[in-house]
């Protein structure tokens, strides 16, 4: 398994998270961004006990290759 990171956020204070991988063996994207702990954001949601939920800027998509029409 490679993780292939696509971009990390410009705007991001001290050049840090979020940031988009993608893992070639499974496909999927892996992200990195804001864990969200505001309850009443929380409470809207039915989120099992082996996911969490984080907050990833809309100006991030801009590294998915669907929206670049790039290949990974």
């Amino acid at each position: 398994m490679t993780l292939h990171r696509l971009g990390k956020d410009p705007d991001s204070p001290n050049n840090g998270s979020p940031t988009v991988y993608f893992d070639d063996e499974t496909g999927h994207y892996i992200l990195q961004g804001w864990r969200v702990t505001d309850a009443e954001r929380l409470a809207q949601m039915n989120i099992p006990d082996h996911e969490t939920v984080i907050e990833f800027p809309r100006r991030m998509m801009q590294f998915f290759p669907e929206v670049t029409g790039d290949d990974v």
